[in-house]
């Protein structure tokens, strides 16, 4: 897949000072990066036709990623912003006195997909990409339930303080997958869980 990965909006490198002070909370930091470029597959089967879409969003994509999750940051202190660019729409949602993101992406596969490409999607070179800007993160568990809802749930560390992160990928359409990044600091996963049960009601955390 293209090197392109990134677009400069946020999921959720937070930072602060080093070492842990007590009295010091983290503070939200640099943009991280995004998921690859989608790129059309090299060689389709010889028996198969591809029926491709536009790579471009739609004013209904942005309304869809901008409405995902509906009430849940709508409070003042989660500030919105988001971006759009060939293949997807990315959304950010950052609340400084929590330290906490949320980010989520709609990504287009404009000739479709199967589970097989999203496992070749959602693997270890996309999470190198993602979490380039944190010092350490490690993938502690992942699961998927019957509807393919996936999570994939992992622990980072960026300039000393540890986050807990879930990331949860849905199938939305046959052309449309959302992935949703929430960020908590360690010592506030109450919260994370709080929020988690609010957008993903029923799949917060793996089993």
């Amino acid at each position: 897949m293209s090197k392109q990965l990134f677009i400069f909006l946020a999921i959720a490198v937070i930072a602060s000072s080093c070492g842990k002070p007590a009295t010091a909370a983290p503070t939200l930091a640099p943009p991280p990066t995004s998921t690859p470029k989608i790129e059309p597959t090299d060689t389709p089967l010889p028996t198969v036709t591809p029926v491709c879409v536009s790579s471009e969003p739609t004013q209904a994509d942005i309304d869809r990623a901008l409405a995902y999750t509906a009430e849940t940051l709508s409070t003042s202190e989660w500030q919105q912003s988001y971006n759009v660019a060939e293949d997807r729409v990315a959304v950010t949602w950052q609340n400084s006195p929590l330290g906490a993101v949320v980010y989520l992406e709609t990504i287009i596969f404009p000739c479709s997909y199967e589970e097989p490409d999203l496992n070749q999607y959602f693997s270890d070179e996309t999470w190198k990409g993602i979490f380039a800007n944190y010092e350490s993160y490690e993938l502690v568990d992942e699961c998927k339930n019957n509807d393919g809802l996936r999570l994939y749930e992992f622990k980072t560390v960026n300039q000393g303080y540890e986050y807990e992160i879930r990331y949860w990928v849905e199938n939305d359409t046959e052309t449309r997958v959302i992935s949703t990044m929430i960020v908590f600091p360690l010592e506030t996963k109450l919260l994370l869980d709080e929020y988690s049960s609010m957008i993903f009601p029923g799949y917060s955390t793996c089993p």
